[in-house]
């Protein structure tokens, strides 16, 4: 089992949105090297939910990859924002995965709690430039915000 992050701006698709629905694809990611994280991806991973660019960003909960990577259905759709016309069905560039809701945490790990966590000092989100959408976690990275998550 591989454990991830991903990041989502709450108000494009939030923690509580996936709860309600129970699953959804986590579609228009348009990053390379967050794209091939998303193929790594197998069904049963867990995956911690990162609300970004809010008031209150931080990690919220975690979710489960509930169906590994398929062409992201975005990059064919005109109309969609991540629609890429360089994008074919004989030769799609992109990929999403399904997740499904797993467990909400009992207080938000914000930026400052993951900076402030000895063992998260070598964690990918917390480098220096690191934008990406979709980051591995380590197993014993994944164990420390849960214990975080649970107070």
């Amino acid at each position: 089992m591989h454990h991830w992050l991903m990041k989502s701006e709450p108000d494009e698709f939030s923690f509580a949105e996936l709860e309600r629905k129970g699953q959804e694809p986590w579609t228009g990611v348009r990053n390379y090297q967050a794209r091939n994280f998303l193929r790594a991806a197998q069904v049963s991973d867990l995956v911690l939910f990162y609300h970004s660019n809010c008031a209150a960003p931080g990690i919220v909960g975690v979710a489960k990859v509930s169906k590994a990577a398929f062409d992201d259905p975005t990059q064919f759709d005109a109309k969609s924002d991540y629609f890429d016309p360089k994008s074919t069905r004989d030769n799609p560039r992109w990929s999403c995965l399904e997740v499904s809701f797993h467990q909400t945490f009992r207080r938000l790990i914000s930026l400052p709690d993951l900076r402030e966590c000895a063992a998260l000092k070598d964690m990918l989100i917390l480098r220096p430039g690191n934008r990406l959408s979709v980051t591995p976690v380590t197993a014993d990275e994944f164990k420390a915000i849960a214990a975080l998550g649970r107070g």
